[in-house]
């Protein structure tokens, strides 16, 4: 796997990380502060923020941002990491799908959307500069996070649906399979052109697909082929 591959897979499967900000109040000097994530279907940063927050007073005065992801706390230095940089954008169109997809990965901040003054921006990625350990280091050009095309925004509800209604024991099986991770309880709370993500008991865990999907269809076909890639299912 190249390592703009690595990199990309990398974010994928991350949530959370350390926003930098240009402070307004302290003419420029970087500030960071903690950001949980989702990514769109387009391989974009999504962030909901309170207007009253230090960092969101920052974007307003300068959209220039960047995102340093973490893959563990543990080891610092040994473990992977990705800074992106870009510029911050509110999204101001009612994007109902964005907020559900938000709330599968953080049902705790259901009651942000009752305060006014939360609102979702957008991450434009320009550059990123990626360590994947000795040896695995280069800066990262935006189009190796982007999306192809695709339609799951507008499919991946009906998707969701489909597979922890019908699927659930297949779930099972992937966990144990793929990550070892004996579940009682697995739902899917998101899929991508890259893979899905699936909520097993305490622990969220990643899944890559071999080939890109663009529709329900090619998801379809490569959740079978997952299937069928072992004799438990």
């Amino acid at each position: 796997m190249s390592i703009d591959a690595n990199a990309r897979q990398f974010l994928r499967a991350t949530r959370s990380g350390v926003l930098s900000t240009l402070s307004a109040k302290f003419d420029g000097c970087p500030f960071g502060s903690v950001a949980p994530f989702v990514l769109d279907q387009n391989g974009a940063p999504i962030i909901l923020i309170s207007a009253l927050a230090e960092h969101t007073k920052n974007i307003i005065a300068n959209p220039k941002v960047s995102l340093i992801v973490l893959a563990s706390m543990d080891d610092l230095q040994d473990n992977a990491r990705l800074t992106l940089m870009g510029a911050a954008q509110q999204i101001t169109e009612d994007d109902t799908l964005l907020r559900a997809r938000y709330l599968r990965y953080f049902p705790s901040a259901a009651g942000y959307f009752e305060m006014h003054d939360f609102s979702f921006y957008r991450i434009h990625i320009q550059q990123a500069r990626y360590i994947g350990g000795f040896g695995k280091i280069a800066w990262i050009n935006a189009e190796a996070f982007a999306s192809p095309a695709n339609q799951l925004a507008q499919q991946e509800a009906a998707i969701l649906t489909h597979m922890n209604s019908d699927h659930a024991s297949s779930l099972l099986a992937y966990c144990l399979h793929f990550h070892q991770v004996q579940a009682s309880h697995a739902e899917m709370l998101g899929i991508d052109t890259d893979g899905f993500d699936v909520q097993a008991d305490a622990h969220q865990l990643r899944f890559s697909f071999k080939q890109p999907v663009i529709d329900a269809q090619s998801a379809r076909a490569e959740l079978v082929a997952m299937s069928k890639s072992y004799p438990q299912i």
